[in-house]
């Protein structure tokens, strides 16, 4: 299976940042950020992409990551850290990528472009999360029909 690439990650980050920082899913300063950091126009077509995904997931992600970390919610993290936890979580329930790959690399992207203490914060949300979703996954009923 082919998954994305680690650049088609970060600059779908920056564009969530940003998106963030104005409070706002502007369209082309999604496409402009993406433009500014690479050349790949596949990656910069996946990236705005998956930010966009992402960013109209936020209703859903924001309470569900607030849930499992009531102290630091959303609202009082660092952007960085929201943005990242943002992404992984939409990956996490709407993509082929394995679970350990996603919570790996976010937690790499916190290192890089974070600070000390997020990478631990980050690692600790998402694999409650990913606990939670495949607990919730594994109660739902089986469609097929029983013999």
């Amino acid at each position: 299976m082919n998954y994305r690439n680690r650049k088609t990650s970060e600059v779908a980050m920056q564009i969530l940042f940003a998106w963030d920082v104005q409070t706002n899913q502007d369209p082309e300063m999604g496409r402009q950020i993406a433009e500014d950091a690479t050349e790949d126009l596949n990656i910069r077509t996946e990236a705005v992409d998956i930010a966009k995904q992402t960013w109209d997931q936020i209703a859903v992600i924001d309470p569900w990551i607030e849930k499992l970390a009531p102290n630091w919610p959303p609202r009082r993290q660092p952007s960085v850290d929201r943005s990242l936890m943002r992404l992984a979580a939409w990956e996490l329930i709407n993509s082929p990528t394995p679970p350990k790959v996603v919570i790996a690399e976010a937690i790499e992207m916190a290192k890089q472009f974070s600070t000390e203490q997020s990478a631990s914060f980050i690692n600790a949300v998402l694999d409650n999360l990913l606990k939670e979703h495949v607990s919730l996954i594994g109660k739902a009923p089986d469609p097929t029909p029983q013999p």
